[in-house]
C-alpha cells in the first residue's frame, strides 16, 4: 500500500533550535540517510524559488515552494527523522509534514549539522513521503537542505533510495525505472515485420514519457510527450559503433538514411549510444490506439535495412516514418520488444501507464505468427533497487507497463505474462506501403 501523505497537521510538534542534538541514535537501530539530490521533486517545474541539485536543495527562497523526497520501508515500526542543513543567515522556521502528521523546527547555523524533528510511526509498507516546506525566514534563502536521516523500527537494510551518485544515479534515479516487456519470437524463424498497437490511457501522458511500441536489438520506435505542446513519433536506429558522441562514428559505421516520410526530421543522436533517428511532430492522443509496423531484412553487403510506419486512425493510413540503412548487420528482427520509459528527471515522481495489445510477427515467407507471451524486466535503476515504482503484466486483451510515482505494488522482475490470443492477423497490404 503506497503512503502518500499530503495529510493534516495534527499533532504539530515544534523543535527549537538548540534540542536538535538531544535525540540520538541508539546503538542497536540501522540509519538510512537519504540524499536529496537524487531522491526529492520540487512542488514546482519552474526553475525560480529553488531547486534541487548535487548538494539538495539551494537558492530556497518562495514559501509557496516545497520539495518532496521519497524512500520505502519494508516494515512498520517508529521512524525517527533528522535533517541535514545550514541556515545562509538568521533563523529559519521549517515543516516537515509525513504520514499525515507534521512537526516543525526552528534552525540556524551556516555549517551542515543534523538537526532532530522528531518520531513518527510507521503503520505499513512502501514508499514514504517527506515534504519540506518553509514557513518563516530571516535572510533570502530558507536553507540549504543536503539529505534527510531515518533510524527506527521501521528502517534497516531494506529501506530504498538512491545511495549516491556513483554511476550519475542522482540523474537516473530522478528519472525512474525504464520497464519492458519482451515477445520472444519463434526459434529458426526469419521474421521480417514486427506489428504492435499502443494505448496510453487519459491523464497518463505525462511530459517525459516514452513509449515505445516497435524494440528491436538495433533500436526502436515508438510515441514520446516532449514538451505541453509537443509530441513526437520517434524511429532511431543505433550504429554499430559503441559511442555516445555521434561525431566519433567513423563515416563506414554510420546509419544511412534511404528514404523518409512527409515532414520527418532525421538527424543523429548520442548520449545513450549513437545512430540515426528520425522524428515526426505528430499530436497523438491519449486514449486512441495506434499501430505500428516495422520491417528488418538484410540488404547485401553486409547492411540491414530498417522501415517504420505509422498508423494513426485520424488519418487513416499507414505513413512512413523512415528507412534506415545499417552497416556491419546482417540479420532479420532480432529481441522483439517494447519499453515505458521517463527521460526527464524533473517527472520522475509522476506515476504514467500504457497498454500494448495484439503483437504479430511476420516471417519471409508470409506467416503471420501472434505473440501472446511477454517477459516483464527494467532497467538497472530498478536492478539495483534504488527506485522499487515500477510494474508491468497482463490485463484483459493487453500487456502494460507502468513506473514512477511511488507506487508501492512493485512487480518480481523476469515475470512471464500471456494475453489472450485473437487469431485474427493485420490486414495489410505490404507491397503498397
Amino acid at each position: 500500500m503506497a503512503l502518500f501523505l499530503m495529510g493534516c497537521k495534527a499533532n504539530e510538534n515544534t523543535v527549537v533550535h538548540g534540542q536538535q542534538a538531544a535525540e540520538t541514535v541508539a546503538a542497536s537501530e540501522h540509519t538510512a540517510v537519504v540524499p536529496l539530490a537524487g531522491n526529492t521533486w520540487k512542488s514546482t517545474k519552474e526553475k525560480a524559488g529553488g531547486s534541487i541539485g548535487e548538494e539538495g536543495i539551494t537558492n530556497w527562497t518562495d514559501e509557496q515552494v516545497y520539495f518532496t523526497t521519497y524512500a520505502r520501508v519494508v516494515k512498520p515500526g517508529t521512524m525517527k527523522v533528522w535533517l541535514n542543513l545550514r541556515v545562509s543567515e538568521g533563523k529559519t522556521k521549517l515543516e516537515l509534514e509525513t504520514l499525515g502528521k507534521s512537526k516543525t523546527i526552528t534552525v540556524q547555523g551556516n555549517t551542515l549539522q543534523e538537526h532532530y524533528v522528531g518520531e513518527w510511526q510507521v503503520a505499513d509498507t512502501g514508499y514514504v513521503a517527506f515534504h519540506i516546506k518553509g514557513l518563516a525566514k530571516k535572510g533570502s534563502t530558507f536553507a540549504d537542505v543536503a539529505s534527510i536521516k531515518l533510524a527506527g523500527e521501521a528502517i534497516d537494510a531494506g529501506t530504498t533510495y538512491v545511495k549516491n551518485n556513483e554511476g550519475n544515479f542522482f540523474y537516473w534515479g530522478r528519472r525512474g525505472p525504464s520497464v519492458h516487456l519482451n515477445y520472444p519470437l519463434p526459434e529458426n524463424t526469419d521474421v521480417e515485420w514486427f506489428y504492435n498497437e499502443v494505448t496510453v490511457p487519459e491523464g497518463n501522458d505525462v511530459i517525459g514519457s516514452y513509449f515505445m511500441a516497435n524494440g528491436f536489438a538495433e533500436g526502436y520506435f515508438g510515441i514520446q510527450v516532449n514538451t505541453e505542446t509537443e509530441r513526437r513519433i520517434l524511429f532511431s536506429v543505433w550504429s554499430p559503433f559503441t559511442t555516445d558522441d555521434p561525431k566519433e562514428i567513423p563515416d563506414d559505421q554510420k546509419i544511412q538514411l534511404l528514404k523518409k516520410g512527409d515532414g520527418v526530421y532525421t538527424g543523429e543522436f548520442g548520449n545513450e549510444g549513437s545512430g540515426g533517428q528520425s522524428f515526426l511532430k505528430y499530436n497523438w492522443k491519449a486514449g486512441t490506439t495506434y499501430k505500428f509496423l516495422l520491417q528488418g531484412r538484410p540488404s547485401g553487403n553486409e547492411h540491414t535495412t530498417y522501415t517504420a510506419y505509422f498508423f494513426a486512425p485520424e488519418q487513416n493510413n499507414w505513413q512512413l516514418i523512415a528507412s534506415f540503412r545499417r552497416p556491419k548487420t546482417n540479420t532479420y528482427l532480432k529481441r522483439t520488444h517494447s519499453f515505458l520509459e521517463n527521460f526527464i528527471p524533473e517527472y520522475g515522481d509522476v506515476e504514467r501507464k500504457v497498454l500494448f495489445s495484439n503483437q504479430w510477427a511476420r516471417d519471409v515467407n508470409g506467416n503471420w505468427i501472434e505473440l501472446s507471451r511477454a517477459q516483464f524486466t527494467a532497467d538497472n535503476t530498478a536492478r539495483v533497487g534504488y527506485r522499487m515504482d515500477y510494474g508491468g503484466g497482463q490485463s484483459g486483451k493487453d500487456f502494460y507497463l507502468r513506473n514512477c510515482g511511488f507506487f508501492s505494488d512493485y512487480t518480481p522482475m523476469r515475470s512471464w505474462y500471456e494475453r489472450p490470443t485473437t487469431g485474427k492477423a493485420p490486414q495489410i497490404n505490404l507491397e503498397s506501403l
